[in-house]
C-alpha cells in the first residue's frame, strides 16, 4: 500500500510540473505569437515579438537568414528567422557594465563567403582604467571565433558611443563617444568624439581624409546611432546635453562643434564660435530632448510610406521616428512619430534586405520608464508589411507642441528632469541623486545656481559618489525655470517658492 502511495505522489507531481513546464512553454508561445497593427496612410503593418526574456539588446545586423545581436552584460547571440530560436554564441566574462557602459553595437562583413568577419564594441577595465574595446571575430554559422582586438580608446561611465557600421565596400565606420571630456571632441588627435574611417583588420585607409590618422569627423558628443543611405552619405544620432539632440549627415573633416556649439546656431556665442572656426549644423535637432539610440536607412518598396527615410529609435520618448528625407537626401523634410510609451525604451533598429524592420526594446537596462519592464522584457520586435486591411490598430502619435509646455511646471520636469531624477523625484541608485529632501533642494538659493550653471563636481551624497555630470538649464526662459524651481520645491523640498525677478537678478550677478 505504502508503495503504491509513493507511486501516485510521484504520478502527481510529475504531472504538475509537466503542466508547469507546458503552461510556461503556452505563455512564452503567445507572447511570441502576440501581434499588433500599424495604419500608415495606404499600407498597415503587422508588429510582431520575434524574441523576449532578453537583457538589453544593444546592437544588431543581419547574415544569412539571423540575426545577430549583442547582450550589454556580454553575450552575442543569434536569432534564426526561420525557427524563431535564440541561441548565445559567445559570452565575454571581461565586459564593464554599471549604467551605460559594457557589450555595445555589432557589424558583419559584406561578403559572400561562409565566415564572414563579426566586429563587437564593448567597454572593460585596464587595471584600473576603463577602455573601449573593438574586437574582431569570425562567424562559423554556429559560434564565433578567432578573436583579434584591433583597437582601444579612452571608455568611461559614460558617453561612450558607441555604433558600428560597414559600408558596401568593407570599410569600417567606428563612432565613439567623448566620454565625457570637454576636450577630447575638439581635438582632431584624439579617437574620442569622433567618427573613426578603418579597413576590416584596423589599418587606415589610403584615402582617409587626414594621413596616418583614422579620424573622418569630429565634434561629436554622444553618439548612438549610425546609418549610411544608398549613395553612401552616412548619418548618425546623437545625444545633446539637455538641450538639441542632433542627426548630422558626416562628411569628411567636418567639425560638428561639440562642445563649443550644441544643436544649429543660434546664440550670439554660437555665432562668434562659428566666424572663427567652421562648423557643421545639424540636418534635425529636438528640444525638448528625445534621446535618440539606433538609427537606419530605409528605401524597400514593401513600405512605400517610409522610402527614403531614415529610422530613428528614441530612449527617453520611447518612440519610432521615420524621418522622410529630401530627393538629394541630404535633409530631413518630414517627421512622423510612432509607438510612444507602447514598447518602452528603444535601443536598436535594423532595415532587412526584403524590407523587413527589427527594433530592440531597452527595458532592462539602469532607466527603465514607468511601467516598465514588463514580465517579458526586453524584446526583439518585427515590422512587416501586412496585405490585408485590419479592424484594430495602432496609429501615428500626436506629438504636441513644445509652447504647451511654458510655464507648466509638471510638463517641464517631465521633459527635462525625470528621465533621470524619476517622476518620484527619487533619482538612478548610484547614478543620479534623490530630490526628495534633497538640501540643495531646500537651499532655493543654491537649488537656482544649480539649474543656471550645470555642475561637473563629482559629489559624495549620503555616502555614494555620484559622477553623472549635471547639465546647465540657462537656455531656459526665467518663467519656465522658475516653473521647475517651484515645482520641485513643492513636491520634494520644503516647499519655498521664487520669483522670475529673484531669478533674473541671479541671471545678472553670475
Amino acid at each position: 500500500m505504502r508503495t503504491y502511495l509513493i507511486l501516485v505522489f510521484s504520478l502527481l507531481v510529475s504531472c504538475t510540473v509537466l503542466f508547469s513546464c507546458q503552461s510556461l512553454t503556452d505563455k512564452q508561445q503567445s507572447i511570441q505569437d502576440s501581434v499588433e497593427y500599424l495604419k500608415l496612410e495606404h499600407s498597415y503593418i503587422e508588429v510582431r515579438t520575434m524574441a523576449h526574456g532578453l537583457k538589453v539588446p544593444w546592437g544588431m545586423d543581419y547574415v544569412n537568414n539571423r540575426v545577430l545581436f549583442t547582450e550589454i552584460e556580454g553575450n552575442v547571440k543569434e536569432l534564426d528567422l526561420e525557427t524563431g530560436k535564440v541561441k548565445t554564441l559567445l559570452q565575454l566574462h571581461d565586459v564593464f557594465t554599471r549604467t551605460t557602459p559594457g557589450l555595445l553595437d555589432i557589424a558583419i562583413e559584406k561578403t559572400e563567403k561562409k565566415n564572414p568577419f563579426v566586429f563587437i564594441n564593448y567597454t572593460k577595465k585596464v587595471d584600473s582604467a576603463i577602455v573601449s574595446s573593438l574586437v574582431r571575430y569570425q562567424y562559423t554559422g554556429d559560434t564565433l571565433i578567432n578573436p583579434k582586438e584591433l583597437l582601444t580608446v579612452r571608455g568611461a561611465n559614460g558617453h561612450n558611443g558607441s555604433r558600428l557600421l560597414i559600408d558596401k565596400n568593407n570599410i569600417l565606420y567606428w563612432a565613439t563617444g567623448d566620454v565625457a571630456n570637454n576636450k577630447m571632441a575638439q581635438d582632431s588627435t584624439t579617437l574620442n568624439g569622433k567618427v573613426l574611417r578603418m579597413t576590416l583588420d584596423g589599418s587606415i585607409p589610403k584615402d582617409n581624409p587626414i594621413p596616418n590618422s583614422l579620424v573622418y569627423a569630429w565634434g561629436f558628443r554622444n553618439i548612438q546611432g549610425m546609418a549610411m543611405n544608398r549613395l553612401g552619405n552616412l548619418f548618425t544620432a546623437e545625444h545633446g546635453d539637455a538641450i538639441e539632440d542632433e542627426i548630422n549627415w558626416v562628411r569628411p573633416l567636418h567639425n560638428y562643434g561639440w562642445p563649443l556649439i550644441e544643436g544649429g546656431h543660434d546664440t550670439e556665442q554660437e555665432f562668434a564660435v562659428a566666424r572663427k572656426t567652421i562648423m557643421t549644423e545639424p540636418m534635425r535637432a529636438w528640444t525638448p530632448v528625445i534621446a535618440p539610440a539606433g538609427l537606419a536607412y530605409y528605401n524597400h518598396s514593401a513600405i512605400p510610406e517610409w522610402q527614403n527615410a531614415l529610422l530613428l529609435v528614441t530612449l527617453k520618448s520611447q518612440s519610432l521616428r521615420v524621418l522622410t528625407l529630401n530627393s538629394d537626401q541630404h535633409d530631413v523634410k518630414q517627421e512622423h512619430v510612432f509607438f510612444t510609451g507602447r514598447y518602452g525604451r528603444l535601443r536598436a533598429v535594423l532595415t532587412l534586405p526584403n524590407g523587413d524592420i527589427f527594433l530592440s526594446t531597452s527595458n532592462r537596462d539602469w532607466n527603465p520608464q514607468p511601467g516598465f519592464p514588463k514580465e517579458y522584457d526586453d524584446r526583439i520586435i518585427r515590422l512587416r508589411i501586412h496585405k490585408k486591411k485590419v479592424g484594430t490598430y495602432l496609429q501615428e502619435d500626436t506629438v504636441g507642441a513644445n509652447h504647451m509646455m511654458r510655464n507648466n511646471g509638471v510638463l517641464l520636469y517631465q521633459n527635462y528632469c525625470a528621465s533621470c531624477h524619476k517622476p518620484d523625484g527619487k533619482g538612478v541608485d548610484r547614478t543620479f541623486p534623490s530630490l526628495v529632501n534633497s538640501s540643495t533642494v531646500k537651499n532655493m538659493k543654491q537649488f537656482s545656481m544649480l539649474l543656471l550653471r550645470g555642475t561637473t563636481l563629482k559629489k559624495e551624497i549620503n555616502g555614494v559618489r555620484y559622477e553623472q555630470d549635471m547639465a546647465s538649464f540657462s537656455f531656459l526662459k526665467d518663467e519656465e525655470l522658475v516653473s521647475i524651481l517651484n515645482y520641485v520645491s513643492k513636491q520634494f523640498g520644503n516647499k519655498k517658492v521664487t520669483t522670475v525677478e529673484e531669478l533674473k537678478n541671479l541671471r545678472k550677478k553670475n
